[in-house]
Order: C-alpha cells, then sequence, then structure tokens
C-alpha cells in the first residue's frame, strides 16, 4: 500500500458517527486500491456516492438474509458499487455511454490487480446494467444488489433502514446535492459527445431533460422529494 493510498483510506476510516451502524469498508488490497481510485479520479459528490452505495448494498443484502461467500461474494458487490461511475471520470470517459465506459475502465483496473477474468465479467455486468431497470434485476444476485444498491442511495426502498443508521452513513458521506452533481456530469460529457447519449437511454433521457424547459431532471426532482434529498 502506497503512503497516498494509506492516507485515503485513514481518511475513509474517520466516521463521526457510531461506527457499529455502517457496514465495515473491506480491508483488503485491491479494495483499497479501489477506493483510493474512486476518491482520487471521481469528483466528491459522486465517490460518496459510490461509497454509500455500496454500504446500501451491503445492508439490503444483510436485510434479505443473503450470506456473504454463499449466496454472493462480498468483495465483488464492493468493487462493482465503488466503481459504478468511474465512467464519469476523465480516466473513464469515452465513446460510450458512462456505464459502458465506466464499465470498460472498471475492467481494466481490475484486470490490472490480476482479478480472475470470471470475476471481472461479473463486475463489468453489474456496472453496465445499473441504469437498466428490468434486466439487471435477472441477470443475477451481483447485478440486483448493484443496480438496488445504487438505488437505494436514490431514496429508493430505504423503509428498513433506521433513521440512525441513514444519518451515520450521511455523517461519514455527505450528499454534496449529488444529484445534480451526478446529471451535471452525464449531460457536460454527453454535450460534448453526443455518441454518449443515445436515445431512450438514461444519459439521453437526462440530456433531453436539461436542454427543454424546465431544463431539470426527472431524477432530480425525484430524489429532492426522496428519503435522503438530493
Amino acid at each position: 500500500m502506497t503512503p497516498g493510498e494509506s492516507q485515503v483510506t485513514a481518511g475513509l476510516k474517520a466516521v463521526p458517527a457510531p461506527q457499529e451502524l455502517i457496514p465495515a469498508l473491506p480491508e483488503d488490497p485491491l479494495t483499497r486500491r479501489a477506493l483510493h481510485l474512486v476518491i482520487r479520479e471521481e469528483s466528491a459528490p459522486i465517490a460518496h456516492h459510490s461509497i454509500r452505495s455500496a454500504l446500501f448494498a451491503r445492508l439490503l443484502a444483510d436485510h434479505r438474509g443473503a450470506e456473504p461467500g454463499r449466496d454472493y461474494d462480498p468483495q465483488l458487490l464492493f468493487l462493482a458499487c465503488v466503481l459504478h461511475d468511474i465512467g464519469l471520470s476523465e480516466r473513464g470517459n469515452g465513446r460510450q455511454r458512462f456505464e459502458v465506459d465506466g464499465a470498460d475502465a472498471a475492467a481494466a483496473f481490475l484486470t490490472e490487480q490480476n482479478l480472475p477474468a470470471g470475476q471481472v465479467d461479473a463486475v463489468w455486468e453489474a456496472i453496465a446494467l445499473h441504469t437498466s431497470p428490468g434486466i439487471a434485476e435477472r441477470r443475477g444476485t451481483l447485478c440486483a444488489f448493484v443496480r438496488a444498491g445504487v438505488g437505494m442511495d436514490f431514496g429508493r426502498d430505504t423503509d428498513f433502514v433506521s433513521d440512525a443508521t441513514g444519518a451515520a452513513i450521511h455523517a461519514a458521506y455527505p450528499r454534496l446535492s449529488m444529484t445534480t452533481a451526478l446529471v451535471d456530469e452525464v449531460v457536460a460529457q454527453a454535450v460534448a459527445r453526443p455518441e454518449k447519449a443515445p436515445p431512450h437511454s438514461f444519459p439521453g433521457g437526462v440530456l433531453h431533460e436539461r436542454t427543454t424547459p424546465p431544463y431539470r431532471a426527472a431524477i432530480e426532482e425525484r430524489t429532492a422529494a426522496a428519503r435522503w434529498g438530493n
């Protein structure tokens, strides 16, 4: 572990809330390097969103009685969640939808880290499908939990999460107007490269909403009215 990785990991552990309320971040070298990558390459609102999504996904797995190592791989769940928006970074910004660019960037990173090809492919699929309702849920536990964990950070299906746990997660990783920041970044990429926002895709939808009256994406309205707010 490099000095920079040590500082990042130490910072992420500085949770100003009861630690027992929040699932522990993985301690293995690969997930520490993934965290370091996300903190370094993504904007703070997106990095915090990615980490919260991983925490929510783990809470959901526990709530549903899924057993780590039997029903799902906790390392792959964390990696897929924490890297799911790496396509919004400069490192991951290519010429495809941000979800697919992000899946490619995550796969390249994990391959460099010597993760087995089958596991890399599983993470790729979960990231590529995380904005695809009705598909991700039918592609296995990993895809389903990643999409659900991301959705929970937008306020969906969070009734089982206590107020104390929600407050602890958000004290550790503040929202920083996450939804608006995310839409801003998706739209900026799409304006620069229109091929990144094909019709009927999530990027295509928010680009259309932001460029026609009232110039606000529906996901911003929904999240603002949801449990956690923007």
